[in-house]
């Protein structure tokens, strides 16, 4: 079922990651040091981004099995806290003062993450009556 509220959130949230995946190197210029290769630190942000909006449109695939959809949405959250942690550190070890403007770029999945959340309230709501609605057969 597609057009359940929880949907719409769940497309939203996979939508903005889908954004961050495919325009990750032009939305920042942050020189990231991962294992000595500045590139390959902006391939692991795009990769964690995709994975994200692909557990959202997934999930959205998967109406019918409600608690898999809300293990699913809790991986996707856990990746979106992982990808503000990553984004504030490598923020603090920047050289020089101008942080700011690129630090706040780094709350953007703070957005996802709400949109996750209301998406799983949601789940647990549909979930709660389906079981009552079994408990009158």
């Amino acid at each position: 079922m597609i057009q359940r509220k929880q949907s719409i959130y769940l497309f939203l949230s996979g939508i903005i990651s889908s954004i961050f995946a495919m325009k990750f190197d032009q939305l920042f210029d942050i020189p990231l040091q991962w294992l000595n290769n500045p590139e390959k630190g902006d391939y692991i942000f795009s990769i964690a981004f995709f994975a994200s909006a692909l557990i959202s449109f997934l999930t959205i695939m998967l109406f019918k099995k409600r608690s898999l959809q809300i293990k699913l949405d809790w991986l996707n959250i856990i990746l979106n806290v992982i990808l503000i942690g990553s984004f504030v550190y490598s923020l603090f070890t920047l050289p020089g003062e101008d942080n700011s403007e690129k630090g706040i770029w780094a709350l953007v999945p703070l957005a996802s993450i709400v949109l996750l959340s209301i998406a799983n309230r949601l789940i647990k709501k549909d979930n709660d009556l389906v079981k009552s609605v079994d408990r009158f057969r």
